[in-house]
């Protein structure tokens, strides 16, 4: 290695350098400052090209060179130095790392290129003073989808839990939840909560196994080892709940003691003993029974229990029902013909299938609002309803899909029926109060459209009139004959006499509204390019242009 000087334009970039990542405007005008100062401070090192080139090539100081030159110096001083093995891999790494943090994107990737050069773990971790657990987890995250990976270094990060969930997850289910959440042009920030939350499994963990390694192996269960939990814990874990507790089940059944019977776990997580059986909270006896359960977590749980005595028969020696206690235990369940995970398979076939048909099939105008009532009747359904008193409460939208179904569970219903169940509908969830239940802007464009205009009620009166300021209040005075006075309030009281025989409605309360405010919805819900669409289902018309806001236009009144 030796010292020379160089014109900084003449240096070559480094096309596999470290860090991808740009570097903040801040930090380069803070280099850039500093060598107009004091010059370079830490000469950039360089290499000769191994390409057949007689050109340097820069192994480290790339942020320092491109500010050299913005500074306008004719030469720097660096440092030449052979090219390492791996073409400076683990050297730039250790460098960029040692200066300004890299991305973590770009460390994850970084991880991935050592590796790829023939670096194990091992080795790694000891050249960067970082754990062999910490680079399994960062190799582990180098697995995260490409796009999200994109979308991160942008310095849209997940916390480290939900990029614990997002990182255990597989390419094709992250690809997946990725199409419903990735961001848009209106909103380039990624709900991160909800992509965790559609990649989220049910884990068992080995260490509330009571089972053995050989019947694990039996069920089929391998485990994955949680690299972001604490390192002195046993963090394995299996996504295959079906087997974890199948496995447990045949253990307890191995593993009965004498008196013992498999009973099932009750809404609280707790073991649902035979009737009029108490619990046994000290030492059992030897005529106590012991029962056997799995908890909500997945663990083998023992509770001790006593059955009362049998009563005896009137003038007979035997117990009156015989061994009735024992027939009083509740048993585990036979296994269903379907499990869980089968029904839950089901349920995404049924979901697909709707969904397509929705989409694709002929749909009659009368059957697609009838729809449209069930589909506000759904059980994933809640509405803060206004057409209530009770502004916490929600509504009770099954009792407008209860009048479409006939007898035979069908859908049979009249169009006068119909149009009561959708009236209905509409009455509990359209809103235009100032509390929880707002529907905002659809609400007056509901309004507007039927001509809710017409049944607004007589607003002259002292209670609505005492709200208005002096300025509103004589701009009421205009098309009447109503002067204004000097003091405020006998202007409101001239107001509420005249109004009496006649009907007001100040303009603030007419369903039609703001053009500004509808302009800006609009933009903000238009359909970008980037929007997944179902096929088969039409555009948003929604790509109007904004001064064509009229009436005819939006069904806004002029």
């Amino acid at each position: 290695m030796h010292l020379m000087k160089v014109d900084p334009r003449a240096l070559k970039e480094n096309p596999d350098r470290m860090r991808l990542t740009k570097s903040t405007p801040q930090a380069d005008a803070l280099l850039l400052a500093t060598i107009k100062a004091v010059g370079i401070v830490q000469p950039p090192v360089i290499a000769p090209e191994t390409s057949g080139g007689n050109g340097y090539i820069i192994t480290a100081g790339h942020r320092r060179v491109r500010q050299a030159i913005a500074a306008g110096l004719e030469e720097i001083d660096v440092l030449v130095d052979d090219a390492a093995n791996d073409n400076g891999a683990m050297r730039s790494m250790v460098e960029n790392i040692a200066r300004e943090a890299l991305n973590p994107v770009d460390q994850w990737r970084a991880i991935e290129r050592l590796v790829a050069l023939g670096w194990t773990e091992e080795a790694i971790g000891v050249a960067l003073a970082l754990p062999v657990r910490q680079i399994k987890k960062l190799r582990l995250l180098a697995y995260v989808l490409p796009a999200m990976l994109d979308q991160m270094t942008k310095g849209d990060m997940p916390n480290e839990k939900q990029l614990r969930t997002i990182a255990a997850a597989s390419p094709d289910e992250q690809r997946e939840v990725w199409k419903k959440h990735k961001p848009s042009k209106a909103d380039p920030q990624v709900a991160w909560y909800s992509v965790a939350n559609g990649l989220e499994k049910t884990r068992m963990y080995a260490k509330d196994a009571s089972f053995d390694d050989e019947l694990a192996k039996a069920y089929g269960i391998a485990w994955v080892e949680d690299l972001f939990a604490s390192a002195d814990e046993d963090s394995r874990y299996t996504t295959d709940v079906e087997a974890f507790l199948g496995a447990q089940q045949e253990w307890m059944a191995n593993h009965l003691p004498k008196r013992g019977v498999i009973v099932e776990a009750d809404t609280w997580g707790r073991a649902k003993l035979p009737p009029k059986a108490e619990p046994v909270y000290g030492k059992p006896g030897k005529s106590d029974h012991t029962a056997m359960f799995v908890d909500r977590e997945g663990k083998v749980q023992t509770v001790h229990y006593r059955l009362p005595e049998p009563k005896k028969a009137k003038g007979k020696g035997e117990a009156a029902g015989g061994a009735a206690g024992e027939d009083g235990v509740a048993l585990s369940r036979p296994r269903p013909d379907v499990t869980r995970k089968g029904i839950e398979m089901v349920g995404d076939y049924r979901t697909d299938a709707l969904h397509e048909a929705l989409a694709r099939a002929p749909i009659e105008d009368d059957t697609l609002l009838a729809l449209l009532v069930l589909a506000f009747a759904g059980r994933n359904i809640s509405i803060a309803s206004g057409a209530s008193g009770d502004v916490y409460g929600y509504a009770r939208m099954d009792r407008h899909a209860a009048r479409l179904v006939g007898s035979e569970g069908k859908l049979a219903f009249d169009r006068e029926t119909l149009q009561l169940a959708a009236r209905g509908v509409l009455i509990d969830v359209l809103s235009c109060r100032e509390n929880r239940t707002d529907s905002g802007i659809v609400a007056w464009l509901a309004g507007n459209a039927i001509g809710a205009d017409g049944f607004l009620p007589n607003m002259g009166t002292d209670e609505f009139l005492s709200c208005l300021s002096r300025a509103a209040l004589e701009g009421s005075c205009k098309d009447t004959p109503v002067l204004p006075r000097q003091k405020v309030k006998d202007t409101r009281a001239a107001l509420v006499e005249h109004f009496k025989e006649e009907r007001f409605v100040h303009p603030s309360a007419l369903f039609a509204p703001d053009a500004t405010k509808l302009a800006s919805w609009l933009v903000k819900h238009e359909a970008s390019e980037d929007d997944d669409l179902d096929e088969g289902s039409a555009e948003p018309d929604a790509a109007e242009p904004a001064d064509a806001l009229d009436g005819e236009a939006y069904g806004v009144a002029a």
